[in-house]
């Protein structure tokens, strides 16, 4: 079973890219649940705190969706994040002081062992992760009319510091990436959120991708 995954810095549009891309192709979509993150606030509040715990919440949330997604019958179902890139935000945070060091080794590898193939079990890697690419002014524009409160700089203005930092994380990320094909969308060039004739040029790269992977 065919599983792509949606990669990207907070306000890149995974989720509108999921639900778009579902809809092309006639597959499922599935979602981070966000509004019933019981520890995402937290979070926000208090980062040296609960980075551990978010991490290891979002761990387990994301493993029963691929569970889910590879043994859907339809083709191509679309993840609208990849399991991977916690591991970025946990670093991320370690790097900076926030996180305990051995905390994130500990994860990483966790991460690495669970998502193993294994000789008899399903395929759990991704068959294609798609990145979206945006500056810090889309991202900010698109946090604030998603209108999160536990996001916006009105609540937090060290926020602007933080998601840009995570910008700066996530190239070499995408660089050095190598569990699954990969393809990279601009998400400043191609507004396919709310531009049609950007959304098509968009799913054009992607059909094409996935047909050169014999996908479609």
């Amino acid at each position: 079973m065919t599983v792509i995954v949606l990669s990207g810095p907070i306000g890149a549009g995974k989720s509108s890219l999921t639900t778009i891309l579902a809809n092309h192709l006639g597959s499922k979509a599935y979602y981070e649940d966000v509004a019933d993150n019981p520890v995402l606030p937290l979070y926000y509040k208090d980062m040296k705190r609960y980075t551990f715990l978010l991490n290891t919440y979002l761990l387990n949330k994301r493993l029963t969706q691929i569970n889910e997604a590879i043994s859907d019958p339809n083709q191509n179902n679309v993840i609208d994040r990849s399991i991977y890139e916690d591991a970025l935000f946990f670093k991320m945070n370690a790097d900076s002081g926030i996180a305990d060091p051995t905390e994130c080794d500990i994860y990483t590898d966790l991460v690495h062992n669970m998502m193993e193939d294994v000789p008899g079990n399903p395929h759990k890697k991704p068959d294609l992760l798609i990145y979206i690419d945006v500056s810090l002014e889309t991202m900010l524009n698109r946090i604030k009319k998603r209108g999160r409160s536990f996001e916006q700089l009105d609540t937090d203005p060290s926020l602007k510091e933080y998601y840009n930092r995570l910008r700066t994380y996530y190239k070499p990320w995408y660089e050095n990436y190598n569990e699954s094909p990969k393809i990279k969308i601009n998400g400043d060039e191609f507004n396919f959120v709310e531009n049609k004739q950007d959304q098509k040029a968009v799913l054009q790269l992607i059909d094409q991708k996935l047909h050169d992977l014999g996908e479609l």
